[in-house]
Parts: C-alpha cells; structure tokens; sequence
C-alpha cells in the first residue's frame, strides 16, 4: 500500500542504523559523520522521500535559509526583475527568498526592514526611499545586508548600483543629436536616491550642451504619473522628454496618443530600465537599459559572502560596490526634432 504520511526522521534513523542527531547532521550538511555512515544515511533519505523540515532544520542550525528582498513597489517590473534574479541566485544554495514591499512609503521602510530582517538570515534592500541619515542609522540594525541602488557615506555596507548618471548623459546626448535643444524631465519620487542622480547628470548636461534647457516637472514613478504628467509637458516648448523610466514613458505615450501628438513626429519620448514591455509600446520606447535580473543576481553573490563571512579583502576591491553602467536601445520613440520647432 502506498504510505500515507511523510517519512519522519525517526525512520530513516531506523531505517539506517543511526540516531536522530545523525540524521540531523547529515541532513544539515555537518562534515562531523563518517562519510560512509553520511553516505548511508543519504541512501535511505532518498529511498524514503524524505524531505527534513524547515523549521527543524532552522532550530537546529539557527539559521532560517531565507533571505528578505525589501523593494518600494512590486508593481514595477524593474523590482520584479531584481527578485527574479535574487531567487534564482539564491536556489542552488537552497535559499529561499522573501519579499516584503513598503508600497512607496519612506516612513514605514525602516519598521517593515526590521520586521523581514528578523524573520530572516539576511536583507537585499532595493532602492530605499529613507533618508541617508536614517538610513546610516538603520544599516547596522539589519546586518548582514546588502543594497541595491543606493550609496550611504560613513557606511561599507556591500551595495549593487546602477550609474543613472551614465544612462541619462547617453539619453541627453542622443537627443540633442537629433536637434533636440528644448527638454523635460519627468521626475521621480523626491525620496528616491536615482532621481537625484538623474537631475545632477541633467545639470552637467546644460554645461556640456550650450543652448540646451531642460523643463523639470514632478510626476512619480508610475504609468499612471506619466499620464497626469503629459499635458503639463504639452505646455512647455519640450521638443523631448526624459522619462524618470520605462513605466512613466508608457503613461506619457498613451496620453499623448489621446491628445492626437504623434510621436516622434511631434514630440520625442525616452524612458529608462528597458523593461520588457518596452519594446513592444506603440512607438517602441527608446530607453537606458539596465540588466535588472542581474542586479538581483549580483545582490546575492555580496549578500551570500556576507552570510558565509567571507572577509572584505577577499571580496576585492568590487566587493563592496558592484556598478553596472545602462546601455542605450535606440527605438521608435525618438527622432529628429520636427523642422517647424527647430531653432535657428
């Protein structure tokens, strides 16, 4: 008849001839049995099916074999991204990974971080909103962690960050490669880190392009933002627009697609993340794209040597701060600017 309950480890250890405590050695991966007596023990485990528990096996070794990924809203695929990648990293160490959101909210970062950290071994924590000085202060309370697109001076805490700077110069030069003199930048939210990399990077660019004015105009992170945002970029002289990213683009080409503007016929739009749907808009978003898996990817590798206590000096030099540069997809959203609006 077949068995109608999981094996317990009870009877593996009848089953091999051992006790409990061996059991639990082997299944936990102690290098304190003999190897043939491990070997045995393994042999009837598989025979058996059996699959040691979770809870037991975190009573025993005090470890859960989970990680938390903290993120400010699932709903952009960017996050979505980056968990894939965390929980493809971590499966072949036979981590599981977590995710808690904190929904955009800067002020409840902090307790809901403290809250997943406690409920795991580690923390990825994505692009946080708080500010540098809370967070300086929060840091040491969540260790080992790591973050992902966020620096904090004074603290040598391992992070994964993507150089906004580099992927808005591209986006700025391309533009006013095609004649573009007039711009607006639709922001982000006023507490993420990256938005304010992305304004620096617009002001080095009116000093590297004489003649080049950007319109700054506040919107948020989301499709939604995007679409509020386009009637207010209609007023001004913007011949193109840098999207703070690729969900902000969407709502702006949908809106603009309502108020009968072609683009880029009459109005240029760039995005940033390259997130899938990107290229399937209507026109195809050109965008900075960054390899959001990878940094998920790349966040566990720091965070992995940071649970195993791997030392500084053997991480290297990149060990602390991994920089990944985004790449510009040139596509169907940009063009020249429309000969009617050309100065000069």
């Amino acid at each position: 008849m077949p068995r109608s309950a999981a094996p317990t480890i009870d009877e593996v250890a009848a089953a091999a001839g051992v006790s409990r405590a061996t059991v639990s050695r082997v299944m936990n991966g102690r290098s304190t049995v003999a190897p043939d007596i491990a070997e045995r023990v393994r042999g009837v485990a598989r025979d058996l099916r059996y699959q040691p528990s979770r809870v037991a096996r975190s009573l025993s070794t005090g470890r859960t074999n989970s990680v938390a990924l903290v993120v400010p809203d699932l709903a952009n695929p960017m996050f979505q991204q980056i968990l894939r990648g965390t929980m493809a990293a971590a499966a072949p160490h036979d981590y599981r990974v977590l995710v808690a959101e904190t929904v955009e909210n800067a002020r409840a970062e902090a307790e809901v971080a403290l809250e997943a950290r406690q409920r795991c071994d580690a923390l990825v924590l994505a692009a946080p909103r708080t500010s540098e000085d809370e967070l300086r202060d929060l840091l040491p309370r969540l260790e080992p962690v790591v973050v992902v697109n966020r620096h904090v001076p004074g603290r040598t805490v391992p992070s994964v960050r993507v150089d906004y700077g580099a992927g808005v110069r591209s986006m700025v030069d391309h533009l006013v490669a095609l004649g573009h003199q007039e711009l607006a930048y639709v922001a982000g939210p006023p507490s993420s880190a990256s938005n304010a990399l992305r304004v620096r990077a617009l002001d080095d660019a009116r000093e590297r392009h004489p003649g080049l004015r950007v319109t700054t105009l506040p919107c948020g992170p989301t499709v939604e933002a995007g679409y509020r945002v386009a009637d207010r970029v209609l007023a001004t002289d913007a011949t193109g627009v840098v999207a703070f990213n690729d969900l902000v683009a969407f709502g702006l080409l949908a809106r603009l697609d309502e108020a009968g503007v072609a683009v880029p016929g009459d109005l240029s739009v760039g995005g940033f993340d390259d997130i899938e749907l990107a290229r399937y808009a209507t026109p195809s978003l050109t965008t900075a794209a960054v390899p959001q898996a990878d940094l998920g990817r790349r966040a566990w590798e720091l965070l992995h040597a940071r649970v195993l206590g791997v030392e500084r000096s053997r991480l290297g030099a990149e060990g602390i701060a991994l920089h990944v540069t985004p790449g510009l997809v040139v596509r169907g959203s940009t063009g020249p600017v429309p000969p009617a609006r050309r100065h000069g």
